[in-house]
């Protein structure tokens, strides 16, 4: 086979084996629940499973290569060598391709062909729409070519690899050059990953429809967020900082979205926030919408719905809860929280979450000091049982002392998304747990007339009610983007030794930023940074 087809067959087949390995891994980044689990075990120390969507990616790109040098040398190189080769050079190679020497096209028409060709076109197509300017729609198409852009087009088109996966086993079956049944070992790398990402996809589909959730309240705020909040499931059990995935029937029977959890675990019911950012969401906000009520009398305001609202409200499905980043919060002792934008969405469940832990210590507290009350005469009688009870039952020990938030918006209606939550925060957390900073970045920049004046009038309103005339919650907004430096050199001098956990959710660039920065400070000082992204 060398002698006639030289170093274009060797190339060929490896390229093949490593189509084989690669078709194979790139399905376990995709395998959520499974990764979900793998997070909770000593495995995820020494693998990065916060990276899972950008080593799809990697995997991917791989693929490409194979698919060139794999699919470029038969068609190219060692087939016209086969057939230009002499009847004595092609004598041996008979057993494999037949006694009369194959034509260019008969290689081509073959059941190998076939398949290589049909698995080359879906990969163009899939490929190609999921790339980031046909996902997020920065290619602008004419009608009707513009339905190719869009998560939409991204999602049915990554359903090709059904036929992809289908038409590699049959070419992996019908090799030219081995007829040993098991020296052709397609099926051997494929088999347990294909099955593993099956299984999590009747997974998902029975579990979906046993988690039943009932609407409660619905919301649409300014900046095209709509905010949904559901029972929750009794066998639903899920961690700060987790994600889930849902499917509104009445938008598409068939698309599931992943959306951050809002709720706290220890609250009974379930919220997300859904930004207008593609197609889906726009037509679930509009379906929403329908459903929503506007303010009574004419006012001006949400438009709001809830149970006893006279319309139907639409359908929702979940699965999950999905592990992410941010659910490791409560392994630090110290805890630096950055959204832009709508990826402050992660972060509200963790605040939540160490708001619910203070109260309940500080209750864990007085029920210790109720128990022990001063020496005298007329002390009250304690139940011994009682005593027992509540003395014997295990506290849970908060590592977390201190957390930092840091909202970074555009739009100063950003802040009515999360208004309650600021506001409980300021009430509540009497030691100063948590620090929170809004900034908003649509304003004059710091240093300029006008914004000064905007700033003394926010100073007076605020010391005189409490209240902050630009966000309308009692958390002071800054404007301008913060000195990321400075945020991090005063978190550091305030925590000498201690371990931070920096979490963050947003665009690229700031990320990149961040990132260097906690490597710059882990080199010159005593705190110990550790950047954690948020991957969607």
């Amino acid at each position: 086979v060398f002698d006639v087809m030289g170093y274009c067959v060797t190339t060929a087949k490896g390229a093949a084996e490593t189509l084989k390995l690669n078709m194979a891994i790139i399905l376990l980044p995709v395998c959520r629940n499974t990764i979900t689990w793998l997070r909770s075990t000593r495995a995820a120390r020494a693998l990065p499973f916060d990276d899972n969507i950008n080593f799809h990616k990697t995997i991917a790109a791989a693929i490409v290569v194979g698919i060139i040098l794999h699919a470029g040398n038969h068609l190219v190189c060692d087939f016209p060598r086969l057939i230009k080769s002499s009847d004595e050079k092609y004598a041996p190679l008979g057993q494999y391709f037949g006694e009369i020497k194959p034509t260019y096209f008969t290689l081509v028409k073959g059941v190998e062909g076939i398949t290589g060709v049909i698995m080359v076109v879906c990969m163009i197509i899939a490929f190609t729409l999921a790339t980031r300017w046909f996902r997020r729609s920065l290619v602008k198409l004419p009608r009707p070519f513009d339905k190719l852009t869009g998560f939409n087009a991204f999602w049915y088109s990554h359903h090709l690899f059904i036929i992809v996966y289908i038409a590699l086993i049959v070419h992996g079956e019908c090799l030219y050059l081995i007829h040993v049944w098991y020296r052709r070992t397609t099926w051997m790398y494929l088999s347990v990953p294909v099955c593993l990402y099956v299984g999590e996809r009747i997974l998902r589909f029975f579990r979906s429809g046993s988690y039943s959730v009932r609407l409660l309240k619905v919301a649409i705020y300014p900046g095209n967020v709509l905010t949904l909040q559901m029972s929750k499931p009794p066998t639903f059990r899920y961690k700060s900082g987790q994600y889930m995935f849902v499917q509104c029937p009445a938008v598409s029977p068939f698309e599931w979205h992943p959306f951050s959890i809002t709720s706290a675990p220890g609250d009974d019911y379930l919220s997300i926030h859904v930004r207008q950012l593609g197609d889906w969401t726009r037509e679930l906000k509009r379906v929403f919408a329908a459903a929503c009520e506007p303010p009574a009398g004419g006012k001006s305001g949400l438009l709001r719905a809830d149970e006893t609202t006279k319309k139907i409200l639409p359908k929702l499905l979940i699965d999950g809860p999905y592990g992410s980043p941010a659910q490791d919060y409560s392994k630090y002792d110290v805890l630096l929280l950055v959204g832009l934008g709508i990826g402050a969405t992660p972060f509200i469940s963790i605040l939540k979450d160490l708001l619910n832990n203070i109260i309940k210590m500080e209750e864990e507290e007085d029920a210790s000091t109720d128990l022990y009350p001063p020496m005298g005469r007329n002390k009250p009688h304690v139940d011994l049982g009682t005593l027992m009870t509540i003395t014997s039952r295990p506290k849970k020990i908060l590592k977390t002392t201190n957390a930092y938030f840091y909202w970074v918006t555009r739009e100063q209606g950003s802040f009515d998304w999360f208004k309650g939550v600021m506001n409980e925060i300021a009430d509540l957390d009497q030691r100063n747990i948590i620090e929170m900073h809004n900034y908003l970045t649509s304003v004059y920049e710091e240093g300029d007339a006008r914004s000064a004046l905007i700033t003394m009038l926010q100073a007076l309103n605020h010391a005189k009610n409490g209240v902050d005339i630009v966000s309308g919650t009692k958390v002071r907004t800054h404007f301008a983007r913060p000195n990321w430096r400075k945020v991090l050199s005063k978190i550091s001098s305030k925590h000498p030794y201690a371990k931070i956990g920096v979490f963050y959710c947003g665009a690229p660039v700031l990320a990149q930023e961040l990132s260097k920065l906690c490597h710059e400070f882990n080199g010159k000082c005593t705190t110990k940074f550790e950047f954690h992204k948020e991957h969607f």
